[in-house]
């Protein structure tokens, strides 16, 4: 393919990165405001059934699977600008990541299913592949996650995404588009029929029962060894195909992205995964205070929590807009780089 390494330019903002960052922020949110509001297990017919089947076949282990590849680019981009600058790179990362793991510690008192923490944890090891080739790093990075996707076991997942992410910001893929539309194109049009394979074979491994499927496994003494293995079966399909349509998703917002009447549209969105750690931990502030004033704790359905996470949407999107219309960065974001670099800069444009 003629690929080589290519380092971004200093200070640059990649607006693609951007958008796609803010599209797997708003599936994270539909997935997590079942878990922090433990949503009604839905009848089954009901619309909210309709809804819990949509998730576990579009969204559930797709959305997380992009924002963990997309923190292995970021973390390339920034170690290649704060080397670029002369600057130690490996002790601003260090920081940056001991900041990441302070602030998910706390928003994991609130957020038991967070992944900040993780991410901070899986960053440490991810430090020493920055050494290798883009090659060995992709390498590295699918074999993992072939591995890990047959266990079924989706946290692992972590760490060979960041190494995928962080061959695709060796490659430069992100930093210069228009030349890697052809290997893009390729990856969509592989991933779309992979898609479609996986979806059949998760259709035909899921629970009758609604509890026992996605995001809200349970699982009990009374659960016999061979119901035990349909589970184990149906999360490796979940697993294994939720990574290949996470694949889809973002080639396909990619090659969508390089139309300018598009990338008008999506600008909001743009905006939002602009201020991804804001809007990230800004979710969990809205549902709590929402719970705590509208008594929403197990008393919502399926189609009450997406309601809601679409006017979370609109919220953040204005509120990301306006913002950043003002600022430089996100709150959030400035108080990171603040720990980051130990220094105070100017956040008013």
């Amino acid at each position: 393919m003629g690929l080589k390494e290519n380092a971004p330019t200093l200070n640059q903002r990649i607006d693609t990165l951007d958008t796609v960052r803010g599209f797997a922020l708003m599936g994270i949110l539909l997935v997590n405001i079942v878990a922090l509001l433990y949503a009604q297990t839905p009848e089954i017919g009901s619309v909210d059934h309709w809804l819990f089947q949509f998730f576990n076949f579009f969204v559930e282990s797709r959305f997380f699977v992009i924002f963990s590849f997309l923190f292995g680019v970021g973390f390339y981009i920034f170690i290649s600008r704060a080397k670029a600058k002369g600057a130690n790179s490996t002790v601003l990362f260090i920081r940056r990541l001991i900041a990441l793991l302070a602030l998910g510690y706390v928003h994991k008192m609130f957020h038991p299913g967070e992944a900040l923490f993780i991410y901070a944890i899986f960053g440490f090891i991810l430090l020493p592949f920055y050494r290798l080739k883009a090659r060995t790093n992709l390498i590295i990075g699918l074999i993992l996650s072939i591995a890990v996707c047959a266990t079924g076991f989706k946290p692992l997942l972590v760490l060979p995404l960041f190494i995928l992410g962080l061959a695709v910001g060796q490659y430069g893929v992100f930093q210069d588009i228009p030349r890697f539309l052809p290997v893009i194109k390729k990856v969509q049009g592989v991933t779309f029929v992979l898609s479609l394979i996986g979806l059949f074979i998760q259709y035909r491994l899921t629970p009758a029962d609604p509890a026992m499927g996605g995001a809200n496994l349970v699982v009990d003494d009374t659960v016999s060894e061979e119901t035990l293995q349909q589970l184990m079966n149906y999360t490796v399909a979940l697993t294994s195909t939720g990574l290949v349509m996470a694949a889809f998703y973002t080639t396909t917002l990619i090659r969508l992205l390089q139309n300018k009447t598009v990338q008008t549209i999506l600008s909001p969105l743009t905006s939002y995964g602009r201020m991804a750690l804001t809007n990230y931990v800004g979710q969990t502030v809205l549902i709590l205070v929402g719970s705590y004033l509208f008594d929403w704790f197990g008393n919502l359905g399926y189609l009450q929590t997406t309601l809601i996470c679409l006017g979370i949407y609109m919220v953040q999107m204005v509120f990301s807009v306006l913002w950043l219309s003002v600022f430089r960065t996100g709150p959030l974001e400035w108080v990171w780089r603040l720990f980051t670099y130990m220094k105070i800069t100017p956040l008013r444009k």
